[in-house]
């Protein structure tokens, strides 16, 4: 119950109208209790008096308490409707909020699926929560203590069957509720596996069609799929136990009750009336009794969903701000001071160890090593994408631990190894870099990142939509485009992952040599092939988490097996600059 408690703190904007609803499910409530005693006098004076007037009188009464209950039903909908819609975007903005401010560690605890699944479905469970269990969760209490109340008015000896009966319910909605609660856990982390697979087909539909196994990937969907509706079924098949159940206590309990007020209106000790009244009375009451239980399992649910909304919005961002941070980057320097770093704590390997490397401010700086020889995982410590388990970061002199997250990452541009562009069009792309761009500056970027060339071409020039994640350009044309949204934001320090992997040699040769031109900023090139890093002031090689050996391009062809060996495999038959003989 303290998820629940927890997650309804969000419902404070929404607060007015909830308690809107709530007494105007109070007041319906009221309106319906009133008609059974009004019927009572209609059978027991109008009728047996032969008054019509007085039938009439009353029957108007009862339409009036009925058309009044309708009202305050239908202004309940209203505010119900606002106060759970509201509450729903309350809870959707914060767990998208919380996720804005989540690091790579946080984002590495939480599959994207399963992100997804509590975004949405948990939360329109939440959302559901209190649009349908709201009216009989206030409801059911009054109609039941009102209706206990009003039927041992009308006769106290026949309203003991309640003490009978109620216990009964109650031990019945115990066994269910016992049963469903872990059952729902199960059936969210179904949805997760589906959402999950999807995700992946959708992302990975060229690589299916290409390799033609839109077969085996339909019979892996249905795996999930069946998990899912097995799960369901399983948690249905114990929740609808509760409707017959309650039915065959409250139809066997309104037998026993008409059989034995049978024989009190014999006897002459309770009238027809009283008796209808009785039993209009029983069946709210019964009716009560069996929305509580409805109210009690959809509690159940909404408390699984609750849990995992729980777990996003109390998630702690990995990376701490320091107490003073600092704000003004002095230089482009980068320093790595016996750097060891692992993305698990409890991980028996370190994916970094002993790093220790200088590279000045301004100068260009190549990077090269084998596939898993975390090259990218060296250059995310320096803007704090994460932190060094051992050793110290530093970058203008000062540890990257002492800056403000968010001024450290606007000095540090990084283009990513996964080229990530938005829906939108090429400018609202570009802009992500520096929302105030000019056109002069959005043109120099585009020259710098060699994108102009294929700007012609668009029909719309930067105006042209790209499409969902930059679908109606290439993968050159994607890289090309994020290098010069990352240039706009103007960093002391330019990170390329891997980013001309996808461009041909001589492009990137003219990219290179336009980089070289921002003396001011400090360029650290990942790649793969040796002619990217060749001119590098510095070229370092990475194995297997350990910088295995620093230098020119020259002094390693001559001192260094390794470089050696991938300088020979990639230039045979070509210059020094990767260029055809």
């Amino acid at each position: 119950m303290k998820d629940l408690k927890y997650i309804f703190s969000y419902m404070r904007p929404y607060r007015r109208d909830l308690m809107t609803a709530v007494l105007l499910v109070f007041a319906e409530c009221v309106f319906e209790m009133i008609i059974p005693l009004l019927m009572s006098d209609i059978v027991d004076i109008g009728v047996v008096n032969h008054d019509l007037g007085f039938m009439l009188m009353q029957g108007g009464r009862m339409v009036l308490c009925a058309v009044l209950a309708l009202v305050m039903g239908l202004m309940y909908a209203r505010f119900a409707a606002r106060a759970a819609n509201g509450f729903g975007a309350e809870l959707r903005l914060a767990e998208y909020k919380k996720l804005q401010e989540y690091d790579f560690s946080n984002l590495d605890r939480f599959s994207t699926p399963s992100l997804v699944t509590r975004l949405t479905t948990d939360v329109t469970i939440m959302q559901n929560a209190v649009n349908g269990g709201l009216r009989p969760l206030v409801r059911s209490p009054v109609m039941l203590f009102m209706g206990i109340g009003m039927a041992f008015i009308l006769d106290r000896d026949l309203a003991l069957v309640f003490v009978i009966a109620a216990p009964l319910l109650g031990a019945v909605l115990g066994l269910i509720v016992h049963k469903v609660g872990p059952l729902y856990n199960r059936q969210q982390r179904a949805v997760d596996h589906v959402n999950a697979r999807v995700q992946e087909n959708l992302t990975a539909m060229r690589a299916i069609k290409a390799f033609v196994r839109e077969e085996r990937e339909s019979e892996r969907f249905d795996e999930v799929n069946r998990e899912l509706a097995d799960s369901s079924v399983e948690t249905f098949r114990h929740a609808v136990l509760n409707l017959p159940v309650f039915q065959l206590i409250m139809y066997t309990t309104v037998i026993c009750i008409m059989w034995s007020g049978g024989s009190f209106i014999l006897e002459g000790s309770m009238t027809v009336g009283e008796l209808t009244a009785f039993l209009s009375y029983v069946l709210q009451v019964m009716n009560s009794m069996m929305m509580i239980s409805n109210v009690f399992l959809m509690i159940t649910r909404s408390l699984a969903s609750a849990k995992r909304i729980r777990e996003v919005l109390e998630e702690r961002p990995a990376l701490s701000e320091p107490a003073e941070p600092i704000k003004d980057i002095a230089s482009g320097s980068v320093d790595f001071e016996g750097v060891s770093f692992k993305y698990f704590e409890k991980a028996k390997k370190y994916a970094l160890s002993d790093i220790n490397l200088h590279i000045p401010a301004g100068s260009t700086v190549g990077i090269i090593g084998g596939t898993g020889s975390a090259k990218s995982t060296l250059v995310q410590l320096i803007p704090r994408l994460y932190d060094a388990a051992e050793g110290r970061v530093l970058v203008g002199g000062r540890d990257v631990r002492d800056y403000d997250i968010k001024a450290l990452r606007d000095a540090v541009g990084i283009v990513l190894q996964k080229n990530v562009l938005f829906s939108g069009t090429i400018r609202e792309n570009l802009l992500w870099g520096n929302p105030d761009a000019s056109e002069e500056e959005l043109s120099r970027v585009l020259e710098i990142s060699c994108a102009d060339e294929f700007m012609d071409r668009m029909q719309k020039g930067l105006d042209t939509d790209l499409g969902q994640g930059g679908v109606n350009v290439s993968g050159g044309q994607k890289q090309r485009l994020c290098i010069a949204r990352t240039l706009l934001k103007k960093p002391k320090i330019l990170i390329f992952d891997d980013s001309t992997s996808a461009v041909d040699t001589a492009t990137e040769s003219r990219i290179r040599h336009a980089l070289a031109e921002l003396k001011d900023v400090t360029k650290i090139i990942i790649a793969q092939r040796v002619s990217s890093v060749i001119e590098s002031d510095m070229i370092v090689i990475m194995d297997d988490g350990r910088i295995h050996a620093v230098g020119k391009h020259k002094e390693l062809l001559e001192t260094d097996e390794i470089y050696r060996e991938i300088y020979e495999s990639q230039m045979k038959g070509g210059d020094e600059h990767g260029k055809s003989i």
